[in-house]
């Protein structure tokens, strides 16, 4: 088979650097040829709640951000069709959680018989869709990476959670608490952890940094204990809500 020279010249000079200027992806690969393939990985996630096992063990989100000199495929430009809803129905959002890549768009459609005000202005991304009738919809777009936690300025038990990752390496467990990350190329990572009801703090211990290699596919098990308390969350002014729900005839389909 021919070769041609531009390709010749590549792999000599490859061939010919010291360990030391490689990546460090580069140096712990077993490579055949100069394009590894990604690796699918599994782990297990258990939720523990007051010491007892949960029955449902989804809802944990799972990335992985590189913490060696590793190229990271760009996110594809998100078609019309792809983009996620953050749907309003039954004074609720539905899902609760959603994952996108950064740059990404949600649609935040309202499928009530009256309005909606929906925000978000402490983490991540800070908005204010405003009130919005039934039968409309508002669309924003996640422009850097974070935990954006939403509510509703009407209605306060409406809550959920939008995470933009800046890697394609990402999941959600299922209720069985599986998780399948794919196509990741050997290296060393950050992994990060979030489940909607665990505290930061113990999301943050189970952080850690791992190192994928071939031949080494399986995460681990990723123990969490749910929280036992809820926090009240104010209103979009920094206020306590009105109990109950405000029956004004304000926010009421017109």
């Amino acid at each position: 088979m021919r070769m041609s020279r531009l390709a010749f010249c590549r792999i000599v000079v490859f061939c010919m650097l010291p360990a030391s200027c490689l990546p460090a992806a580069a140096q712990t690969l077993d490579v055949k040829g100069l394009d590894p393939t990604g690796l699918d990985l599994k782990g297990k996630v258990e939720l523990t709640n007051s010491g007892h096992h949960v029955r449902d063990d989804s809802k944990t989100v799972v990335w992985l951000t590189p913490l060696s000199n590793m190229p990271i495929e760009a996110a594809r430009p998100q078609k019309a069709s792809e983009i996620p809803k953050l749907t309003q129905k039954n004074k609720s959002f539905q899902p609760s959680l959603l994952v996108i890549p950064v740059g990404g768009k949600v649609e935040f459609p309202n499928q009530d018989p009256f309005f909606h005000n929906v925000f978000s202005l402490f983490e991540g991304k800070r908005f204010d869709l405003g009130l919005y009738e039934s039968g409309t919809t508002r669309f924003v777009q996640f422009d850097k990476p974070g935990i954006s936690y939403i509510f509703c300025n009407i209605h306060a038990q409406m809550s959920a959670v939008i995470i933009a990752v800046d890697t394609p390496h990402y999941a959600m467990s299922d209720v069985h608490g599986e998780v399948v990350l794919h196509e990741v190329l050997p290296g060393r990572y950050q992994m990060h952890v979030f489940h909607p009801a665990v505290s930061p703090e113990v999301l943050r211990a189970a952080e850690r940094e791992i190192t994928v290699s071939p031949g080494e596919t399986f995460l681990g098990t990723i123990s969490l204990a749910e929280s036992s308390l809820e926090v009240a969350h104010k209103n979009k002014y920094g206020r306590d809500y009105d109990p109950p729900d405000p029956e004004n005839p304000a926010y009421a389909r017109p």
